[in-house]
């Protein structure tokens, strides 16, 4: 798919979401042409899995569940001014209703969301998700948010490589990502992962990361997520 059709695109303040850009912080399904895959139906939550991150602490890892707005509405709120920059490419305030519902309320295919709880007090630290492109079933875009007091603890690493386990038990064969051109940390993140330059933006770049197949991911941390709740088994 050339690179120009591509949804991913750049978003100024004050200037309109592109319509099939699911990542941008206005609903998918509020703008038009927004569908999920036909024959699709929502599928329970996995239990959480207790991680053990570089620096000793620990995390509970599991799928997003639509209970889940008040950890989400809770995490965006302790993120900083920078943070929300970097994940929404806009200065916003707060995550309106009916984002909290697009956000959580997620049918684990098409659209798929992994939460980090802090083990000690069960507060939201991290999330990723990925979105299917509606004009590529093989490809998603991605976007993770950490929660400023957990950088540097390998926690993006974590949540990616999961989401890149169920993802491929999607049949998705790639991630696309749009990230800002100063957001060093996502960039280094996409470099570990494999990820290719694919375009550039104002002020924004946009990568390419290829997946393996389903049948090369066994002896991931992931791999497990790749059982069960998908509609395709690997």
């Amino acid at each position: 798919m050339s690179h120009a059709t591509r949804p991913a695109r750049a978003l100024a303040a004050g200037t309109p979401v592109a319509p099939r850009s699911p990542l941008r912080w206005i609903p998918g399904w509020l703008r038009p042409g927004w569908s999920r895959l036909p024959g699709h139906r929502p599928r329970p939550a996995v239990t959480g899995r207790p991680v053990a991150l570089r620096d000793g602490s620990k995390v509970l890892i599991r799928q997003v569940q639509v209970t889940d707005a008040p950890l989400l509405a809770d995490g965006f709120a302790r993120l900083s001014p920078h943070s929300r920059q970097m994940r929404f490419l806009t200065g916003k305030q707060q995550l309106s209703a009916a984002e909290l519902r697009y956000f959580t309320d997620v049918d684990h295919y098409d659209h798929e969301a992994l939460g980090a709880l802090n083990h000690a007090d069960g507060r939201g630290v991290g999330i990723a998700r990925y979105i299917r492109h509606a004009d590529d079933p093989h490809a998603a875009e991605m976007a993770i948010t950490i929660v400023d007091d957990w950088h540097g603890r390998g926690l993006g690493t974590e949540l990616l490589t999961r989401l890149s386990a169920r993802a491929r038990c999607a049949g998705i064969h790639r991630f696309t990502a749009l990230v800002a051109e100063d957001n060093t940390a996502m960039a280094g993140l996409l470099r570990h992962m494999n990820a290719n330059l694919a375009g550039r933006g104002p002020g924004t770049l946009e990568y390419e990361i290829p997946l393996m197949p389903a049948g090369n991911s066994a002896t991931t941390p992931a791999a497990g997520l790749c059982q069960d709740r998908v509609r395709t088994p690997c």
